[in-house]
């Protein structure tokens, strides 16, 4: 089946231009080609890598998010960004987020949904994020009760395994997104690791964040070659120079974008996804930085 993927805003006589790719990351009213959820599986289009539509995580603009949010959509479709991804409802129905972000022209790359949400409440989740047209579940965050110990992350794969046998029955994916706490070890193994050892491969992905591989002392390049296809989604996110570590707008950092773009060829990403926590700058503006920089690296 042939799905549409939204591409970069081309603004040629004020309209968008959009291409033909078979892809589960699409336009929220667009049939879904469920080839693409597997977790362990590429499809031909995502070993393509540099056409990877690029998004931002919301949370890069929650300041400017909080006193006007569907303007806030509007300037990042006008940066030039081909869809968004969310962490949580922002207070609005799936249907009434779902036009506001489809009648931009953007595509919904992800939400994310935190542990207790899933645990407690996964079936109102799942109707939820059917409602808006989001295929990815990505949890964000583990509580730090739940990371002491190696048995800790095996539980905890354990009930992601679970949840994403769920995703998969409503036609979705799942995936967990990393911090840097991730790679304390344990049993001379990083929590990381024991987690992707213990969860089902085809029901559990990777949202690799690589600001936070490269803070917990891995590099990023060859973490997104370790996990290979498990890698689902990537958080593009730079680290200045110097002992702050501070967060940077993608390509005004130390990571090395190159060998980066080269290693997702081995992962089943489906969207490239702009997130910068902290900005100096106003954080559009760091949001269209990052996104000019991936755009003279080749990306679109």
């Amino acid at each position: 089946m042939s799905c549409i993927r939204i591409g970069r805003k081309h603004r040629q006589q004020g309209e968008f231009r959009i291409r033909p790719v078979l892809s589960c990351f699409i336009r929220c009213d667009v049939a879904i080609d469920d080839r693409a959820l597997r977790v362990g599986n590429k499809t031909e289009s995502e070993r393509i890598m540099k056409t990877a539509p690029i998004a931002l995580q919301l949370y890069t603009v929650r300041d400017v998010l909080a006193d006007d949010f569907a303007g806030t959509l509007k300037k990042i479709a006008d940066i030039g960004y081909a869809g968004v991804e969310l962490a949580g409802s922002a207070g609005y129905s799936a249907q009434e987020l779902r036009t506001m972000i489809g009648d931009l022209g953007l595509g919904i790359a992800g939400n994310h949904v935190g542990i207790e949400g899933l645990e407690t409440d996964l079936e109102a989740a799942l109707d939820y994020n059917e409602a808006l047209g989001n295929r990815v579940i990505v949890c964000p965050y583990m509580p730090e009760d739940r990371r002491r110990t190696g048995d800790d992350w095996r539980k905890a794969a354990d009930l992601f395994t679970e949840v994403g046998a769920r995703c998969r029955d409503r036609g979705m994916s799942f995936a967990y997104h990393n911090h840097s706490f991730e790679f304390a070890r344990f049993e001379g193994k990083t929590g990381l690791d024991i987690l992707f050892d213990t969860a089902d491969p085809e029901l559990v992905g990777s949202e690799l964040d690589l600001y936070w591989v490269l803070h917990g002392g891995e590099d990023p390049a060859s973490y997104l070659r370790k996990l290979g296809s498990r890698v689902v989604l990537v958080h593009l996110k730079d680290m200045a120079a110097g002992e702050e570590r501070a967060f940077a707008e993608v390509g005004e950092g130390i990571i090395d974008w190159p060998a980066v773009f080269e290693a997702c060829e081995a992962t089943s990403a489906g969207w490239y996804i702009v997130e910068q926590d902290i900005c100096a700058r106003p954080s559009l503006d760091s949001a269209a930085i990052s996104l000019r920089n991936l755009l003279a690296m080749g990306l679109s």
